[in-house]
């Protein structure tokens, strides 16, 4: 059961001047969580843009790949940014800002007749709005669910991959029915609306950002020691996990797939990546967090070695799934963990930092394994070193502490 913080007396009502009970104030909290956070996970599907934004704006595959970096670059940046925010601003006047400034940034993408215009609305407001929206509402989540953090956690993080499931073909249904520009139009206006709908929640349930009978000493600054083997825990399964989202369709193709086993491919590890997170989280709550992700490293170092000693289009399939849900485990635990080891009112900071772990993987691995591939003609080098990563990253993860005891109340 996901059962919320005790509301104090000075606590807002909901609408109706009452207040919501601690099981409809998680309940309204997850949702709150789960409605923008599906809409932001579209960027999980910018690949849909590719061709038809070079053809309509004669910009260059490289041009294109300069946005996204961008884009992961300004989305971490929101992540930082966010506790000092959520700190000094209400969170429903947050959500309304931020889906304000994404939603203008996919505009000025929607209108844009050129790369800048590209860059500074996708590549900057885009992202830096979602990456503020998305550790707040984490935050806020975690204020109000007490009990299987975990779970609550890699549903959370799950959002992403299955946004983008859910969008990838709206979106290249929008473009090939309505066109590139109302495309980008309509998916800036479903990203207002939603910020709106989870600000109207915030506000009728009351949901708040901080614990005013926490202890100043919880901070995000406690336990270094531990944060940093958590961070490297969740970078080296990130570099290869984003390079199996990055890459897929391109690695199994280069393995002997054919367009189909491809595009099949690609769409199934991302399904599983979503549903690894949630078992990631999951698994977290009932065992110890250096178990699960010592064996989430083992399961993606199996994939890779799978990749390097027998290659071929149905082993591709299985390596590349096998990396992406040790990826997604590790991105589940690692959510899970923050909630265990560090008090609840500290988690947006220490989230947003960890998080500074996914944006160097995304400009690490991935970038080596393009350049690697574009020398060789196949990926057999990237997924060595994907694999000396993953046994790295499952030595460390056995470092991991005990979680810490659950704190009444």
């Amino acid at each position: 059961m996901l059962v919320p913080m005790e509301r104090s007396a000075s606590d807002p009502p909901d609408a109706v001047g009452r207040s919501p009970s601690p099981r409809g104030q998680a309940a309204v909290a997850l949702l709150a969580a789960t409605v923008p956070t599906l809409a932001y996970g579209t960027i999980y599907a910018f690949s849909v843009f590719l061709a038809p934004m070079e053809a309509l704006l004669g910009v260059g595959r490289a041009d294109m790949a300069f946005v996204f970096s961008l884009a992961s670059i300004t989305l971490t940046l929101g992540m930082l940014l966010a506790p000092r925010l959520y700190q000094r601003f209400p969170p429903a006047v947050l959500l309304l800002g931020c889906g304000l400034a994404s939603s203008a940034g996919l505009a000025i993408a929607a209108a844009a007749d050129g790369l800048a215009h590209l860059v500074l609305g996708y590549g900057v407001l885009f992202g830096l709005g979602g990456g503020v929206v998305f550790t707040l509402l984490q935050q806020g989540m975690n204020q109000a669910v007490r009990e299987r953090t975990g779970l609550a956690n890699g549903y959370f993080v799950s959002l992403y991959p299955l946004g983008a499931m859910i969008g990838a073909p709206l979106l290249g249904w929008a473009i090939s029915a309505l066109g590139l520009r109302a495309a980008l139009a309509l998916l800036a206006a479903t990203v207002l609306l939603a910020c709106a709908v989870a600000a109207g929640l915030y506000l009728a349930a009351g949901l708040r950002m901080r614990d005013p009978g926490a202890p100043a000493a919880m901070g995000a600054d406690a336990r270094r020691d531990v944060f940093a083997r958590l961070f490297v825990v969740f970078f080296l399964a990130a570099a290869a996990g984003l390079t199996v989202l990055s890459q897929a369709a391109g690695i199994l193709r280069a393995y002997g797939a054919g367009t189909a086993v491809a595009l099949g491919g690609t769409a199934f590890v991302t399904g599983a990546i979503a549903a690894a997170r949630l078992t990631g989280g999951w698994l977290v709550d009932r065992f110890q967090p250096s178990r699960v992700g010592a064996a989430a490293h083992a399961l993606a170092l199996a994939g890779a070695l799978l990749l390097v000693l027998r290659p071929s289009p149905a082993t591709a399939v299985a390596g590349l799934t096998m990396i992406g849900c040790g990826y997604g485990l590790v991105s589940g635990l690692s959510a899970g963990a923050i909630a265990q080891y560090w008090h609840r009112d500290a988690f947006g900071r220490v989230a947003g930092r960890l998080y500074v772990a996914w944006c160097l993987a995304a400009i690490s691995l991935p970038m080596l394994a393009g350049w690697l591939y574009d020398r060789t003609q196949a990926y057999q080098g990237a997924m060595m070193v994907a694999a000396a990563g993953n046994l790295l990253g499952a030595a460390v993860a056995l470092t991991l502490p005990r979680r810490a005891p659950r704190r009444p109340g």
